[in-house]
């Protein structure tokens, strides 16, 4: 039998309201225990707590939520109590008290819902994206997740390559054995039109860019302003600034929300490839490491040395006799602040572009290599002759589909993505 859980599910206490939450077979003998009746089913019910001393705990709202109706699958209890932290803390030692009842794990109520099919394994990724979302366009991408828009998606690719199979296993089953036949042409051309949905699909931005952030990484030579444009766009001191060449020795960090994008900016050190000091020839090394790793540079420095597709940006445009500002993308003054509202307006559409649409369900990197996997099945039936070949290539095709919904899945994996989850969800 599987044990009973219990957690607070709301916000750390104190708070005008704390949420306590019990999923499993003794949730109701336990309800029970605490209020001394078990409530209809989805009513809500004022009730006094008591501990098994008969000592009152708390007054409240309690909910009884029997399953396979309820949000884990299995027999629910809610508790609605007052949220000060003496109360939290008495019901829950209440509740430990109880034979056959333990303290949730994290993430283990949405496990929960997982294995008893509640929800399946992308709405559980994306569940997980929205707990952590700090963006407008994260929250709309993991919402779209969890709300099965993706999973929709895979299980309507997977029925139609089921269809597939029983077409071809039909045609198996009833052509002479000498002269089993070729395939139909409608049965080609259904393969290569779902090639291309999972083609357009793969080509799409991937949601770690999303989760992430879009990584900007400011470049150049020593003592050409990096840090004090990297301190000016992350609105905050985190840099020092000196006149003196080769003050930033190592890659420097922040992420940061403008208008709903996430961003990661990056202050690296000046690129001088003949410096003597061997710690600044190490700055230089990880700076150019973050260059590969970019997913755009803003470039102070002589555009001809800039990286390929990198933007020219003359950071010091409030001094006289500044160079190459006929080139640069913007002209820039972090001191003064001018031209900075068009480079963050600029930078805003250009990472827009790059991230996945408001509300898309953007593919993370297993979903992707699970919908190639399964690509490649469906293209390798172009090549194959033999319908028992075809016939076994689309059998791959859903296997990929079944591990991406989780219907074929690894403990391992499950215990990598759960633990995600806080205490309680």
């Amino acid at each position: 039998m599987a044990e009973t859980i219990f957690a607070l599910s709301s916000g750390s206490p104190p708070a005008a309201i704390a949420v306590i939450r019990i999923s499993g077979p003794l949730a109701g003998p336990a309800l029970r225990s605490l209020t001394g009746t078990l409530p209809a089913a989805r009513q809500a019910r004022v009730a006094t707590l008591r501990d098994p001393g008969g000592e009152t705990l708390d007054r409240g709202l309690v909910l009884w939520l029997p399953g396979p109706s309820s949000a884990t699958g299995e027999d629910t209890a809610e508790l609605h109590l007052h949220g000060g932290r003496a109360v939290v803390a008495a019901v829950q030692a209440a509740l430990a008290a109880l034979p056959g009842l333990r303290a949730a794990l994290p993430g283990e109520f949405t496990r929960r819902a997982f294995l008893n099919g509640r929800i399946d394994l992308t709405e559980a990724e994306g569940l997980a994206d929205l707990l952590a979302a700090e963006t407008e366009l994260q929250r709309k991408s993991a919402l779209a997740a969890a709300a099965g828009k993706l999973s929709g998606r895979v299980t309507e690719w997977r029925d139609r390559v089921l269809l597939l199979s029983a077409q071809l296993e039909a045609q198996l089953d009833f052509s002479d054995d000498d002269d089993v036949g070729s395939l139909d042409e409608r049965f080609t051309w259904n393969i290569g039109a779902l090639c291309r949905e999972m083609a357009e699909h793969l080509a799409r931005p991937r949601a770690e860019l999303l989760r992430e952030g879009f990584r900007v990484v400011l470049a150049g030579p020593p003592n050409a302003g990096k840090s004090t444009l990297f301190n000016a766009l992350v609105d905050a001191e985190a840099a020092i600034t000196s006149p003196q060449a080769g003050t930033t020795r190592d890659v420097l960090s922040r992420p940061v929300s403008i208008d709903g994008v996430p961003y990661v900016f990056l202050d690296t050190a000046g690129l001088r490839y003949d410096a003597a000091d061997p710690i600044e020839r190490i700055g230089v090394e990880r700076a150019q490491g973050e260059l590969d790793r970019a997913d755009l540079v803003l470039w102070l420095g002589p555009p001809d040395q800039a990286p390929p597709t990198a933007w020219i940006i003359a950071a010091k445009a409030d001094l006289s006799g500044s160079s190459d500002t006929g080139r640069a993308r913007h002209c820039v003054s972090a001191r003064t602040g001018a031209g900075m509202a068009d480079l963050r307006r600029d930078l805003v559409q250009h990472a827009r572009s790059s991230l996945p649409l408001p509300g898309e369900a953007a593919l993370n990197r297993r979903q992707a290599d699970l919908v190639r996997e399964a690509y490649d099945a469906l293209a390798g039936t172009e090549e194959a002759i033999d319908p028992l070949l075809v016939a076994e290539h689309l059998r791959l095709a859903r296997v990929c589909f079944d591990r991406l919904l989780g219907r074929a899945t690894t403990e391992d994996m499950l215990d990598s993505l759960f633990s995600r989850f806080c205490i309680g969800k």
